[in-house]
């Protein structure tokens, strides 16, 4: 029950953040509202505010914002159809870029509790360190692994623990000028993969606190672009994705690992939901947005039932994926 109520919880606010993004931009911008809603299907409560309808619905699985003439013509000029192209741009963006704000807000106030913050400097090695073996130094601050740049110790950590390997490409700084390791190595012979060195702590002062912050959230929302790249090339499996059921089961493990974990993993979700909804996919915030900067670009609107006909395609099929995906996770529950 204590996870049930934690997954609740956690999508309710992710939902509420990101539909508050369109309806704030919506209303910035002068856009006539008809109904916030939360949770999709029959309502069970409601009450009007002088043109908006505000609404609780039974199914926990989403909401929505309902503009004037956000899917057609309309006479009024409040319309959403009858904006400047960048309003309406800024109203499909706003409710990811509120996804974002907030794993970032998450991450500024676990990081705003540390006493110490890690940074990419190394401290010391641990006896028979083979990475020092192999060329790294005390004092070296880590800038990028296999050409990939480095932002937070997070990045460290991911781009060494999928290294196939664990020989990897570093560039460092040493005494204010960069200089590539071509073969640092990071694995004893047994074959596991271990950091064997510390980093030097940095206080918890505003601007480290700050900068920190950003870095993780940045850090947070490549990982997400690079599983997303992997999965069209390729690289990982449908199979791989996790609905409602494995994010529910997820958050479970994270709950009995504490609080730290529980907030780490909600900043992942929200981050997570606001890229994939920034995606070029129909019936989502980026297949809107892909229409918009049609527009923007060719100066002429695509008809409104085409693009009802592509968005109605895309919701369908972005619903057999999430039947699909949740019958794995059915599966991978029953076995354990």
């Amino acid at each position: 029950m204590l996870t049930v109520l934690i997954t609740i919880i956690i999508f309710a606010v992710i939902i509420f953040i990101h539909e508050c993004g369109h309806f704030v931009a919506a209303k910035l911008c002068g856009v006539r509202v008809n109904e916030f809603a939360l949770g999709m299907g029959p309502t069970l409560f409601h009450f009007g505010k002088h043109e908006t309808r505000y609404a609780l619905r039974l199914f926990p699985i989403g909401g929505f914002v309902s503009m004037e003439g956000e899917d057609g013509g309309s006479g009024d000029p409040r319309a959403f159809c009858n904006q400047k192209v960048w309003k309406r741009i800024v109203i499909v963006c706003a409710g990811a870029f509120m996804n974002l704000v907030l794993g970032f807000v998450i991450v500024l106030c676990m990081t705003a509790t540390a006493d110490r913050l890690p940074s990419l400097t190394v401290a010391q090695f641990y006896d028979g360190a083979s990475t020092e073996a192999s060329g790294l130094m005390v004092g070296d601050e880590i800038l990028k692994v296999n050409g990939r740049s480095i932002w937070v110790d997070r990045d460290l950590i991911y781009a060494l623990s999928t290294d196939e390997d664990g020989v990897v490409e570093m560039t460092v700084r040493r005494d204010g000028e960069k200089v590539v390791l071509p073969s640092v190595q990071f694995t004893l012979d047994d074959g596991t993969l271990v950091l064997d060195f510390m980093v030097q702590g940095v206080p918890a002062d505003i601007p480290h606190v700050l900068g920190y912050a950003v870095g993780e959230t940045a850090s947070i929302g490549r990982i997400v672009w690079i599983a997303v790249g992997q999965l069209i090339t390729g690289q990982a499996s449908i199979n791989d994705l996790s609905g409602p059921i494995g994010t529910a089961q997820a958050i479970g493990q994270a709950a009995s690992a504490g609080l730290s974990t529980v907030m780490t993993l909600f900043a992942f979700i929200t981050v997570n939901v606001g890229i994939f909804n920034l995606l070029p996919i129909p019936a989502l915030d980026g297949g809107r947005l892909l229409f918009l900067l049609i527009e923007l670009v060719t100066r002429k609107r695509i008809k409104s039932e085409y693009e009802a006909y592509i968005h109605f395609a895309g919701f369908v099929l972005l619903i057999l994926l999430i039947i699909f995906v949740s019958y794995h996770d059915i599966v991978n529950l029953i076995r354990g």
